[in-house]
């Protein structure tokens, strides 16, 4: 038995007073047409109910904290021309902000080697630089899979030789830091990766990375091309004064850059293009002429190399011993006397850039003076090269013939 009140629904709502409440049985309020009325009011009810829960949940989704999902980031690793000629030793981009669980992909696509490494950081005092991976104790030591976690306690590396043509890496880093990236292949190859926490928000999107290393790729392969008729013009104006009119446009007889680049800084690090070419890369000279071979570049090692099919063995010193000297000057000079003899120059490299005293940290106050670093001694960058006999000479850097960087000497009597 149910209670209902003798007006109808309607008058309720019309807030018509209902004077009168009795008893009705079901079946005279489904007679009375109650039934349906009733029905058709608390339908209405459950449909307002319905959309009030959906937007309640709606509202709980919106203001509940959100769970961030890691990304994955994307750069580069390098860079070159379509004939290997001219390197861009760099970490394209060179700085990233990315958040805590977040990892970066990085991939290589020139057929220069490099490494990503990350050495144990914030300790004091810092890791001493290793060797590449694959040069007794280089590496941390040895290389770490990928994907590698960082978080600054131990060191991370990619190898060297297998990481080219596209080959691919992979670091997650699990906490909040400042991480400096670094190349063991290249010495002035570095950058940094700030990790952010997950409260705090990022200043740049993918988009913005990908279009940085774009414009920076561009900028140095073009300067890199520069560099490339720099040199020309520097053999030809230290070494063929002796020349005059068409003869002088084809640059010196006895003169060969060893390559040249430069070091460009940023406020993430610092890149280095660098052209792997012998220029000239043919010359003629005479029975008796003596060929002198300069290394241009600030930081990239090269050879002068005669045969050895068989490569010198690291740390592949100038061979044959007493075959090779030294200059009055410092260069190292050579007698050729035969299109198969085997001569190599040992490494042709400028000396490390001298460095001051670190700066003080910020503290009050002011800490005990730092005591100076020692000057880098001066290194071989030029070797000369007599020779004897007539012939066709060919030569090579051991180091960047994959890249092309070959040269020949036709001699004449």
């Amino acid at each position: 038995m149910k209670f209902a009140a003798s007006c109808s629904i309607h008058q309720d709502k019309l807030m018509q007073p209902c004077t009168r409440w009795a008893p009705i049985s079901l079946q005279k309020r489904t007679n009375a047409g109650y039934g349906l009325k009733i029905i058709g009011y608390w339908g209405d009810l459950a449909a307002r109910a319905s959309v009030m829960i959906f937007w309640i949940f709606a509202l709980s989704i919106l203001i509940a904290p959100r769970v961030a999902c890691a990304a994955t980031w994307q750069a580069t690793v390098g860079s070159q021309s379509t004939d290997k000629g001219i390197q861009a030793l760099a970490f394209l981009p060179n700085e990233l902000w990315i958040h805590a669980g977040d990892s970066i992909t990085w991939t290589f696509p020139s057929h220069e080697i490099h490494t990503v490494t990350f050495l144990q950081q914030d300790t004091d005092p810092q890791q001493l630089r290793p060797n590449r991976p694959g040069a007794p104790g280089g590496g941390c030591p040895g290389t770490t899979a990928s994907p590698s976690s960082f978080d600054g306690s131990t060191c991370v590396t990619s190898g060297d030789d297998l990481f080219v043509d596209g080959a691919t890496y992979t670091v997650t880093f699990p906490t909040a830091g400042n991480f400096k990236l670094v190349c063991l292949v290249h010495n002035n190859m570095t950058g940094v990766v700030h990790v952010l926490a997950s409260k705090e928000k990022l200043p740049h999107k993918q988009a913005f990375y990908d279009d940085q290393a774009h414009k920076r790729q561009t900028e140095l392969l073009s300067d890199g091309a520069g560099l490339e008729d720099q040199a020309t013009a520097t053999e030809q104006e230290r070494e063929g004064e002796h020349q005059q009119g068409s003869e002088k446009s084809q640059g010196s007889k006895d003169a060969v850059t060893v390559g040249i680049g430069e070091i460009v800084a940023t406020g993430g690090g610092s890149d280095t293009v660098s052209v792997m070419r012998f220029l000239q890369g043919s010359i003629y000279v005479r029975v008796g002429d003596t060929v002198a071979w300069t290394n241009l570049d600030p930081v990239t090692p090269h050879t002068v190399t005669f045969g050895f099919p068989i490569e010198p063995a690291p740390p592949q010193p100038p061979a044959p011993a007493g075959v090779v000297t030294l200059d009055s000057d410092g260069a190292r000079h050579a007698d050729v006397n035969s299109p198969t003899e085997d001569v190599h120059s040992g490494f042709l490299v400028a000396a490390l850039q001298d460095r001051g005293p670190p700066p003080p940290p910020a503290a009050s106050p002011p800490p005990p003076a730092f005591a100076p670093l020692p000057q880098s001694p001066l290194t071989v960058t030029r070797f000369r090269v007599t020779f004897t006999k007539p012939g066709i000479f060919n030569y090579r850097c051991i180091l960047h013939d994959d890249l092309g960087m070959t040269g020949q000497v036709i001699v004449r009597r």
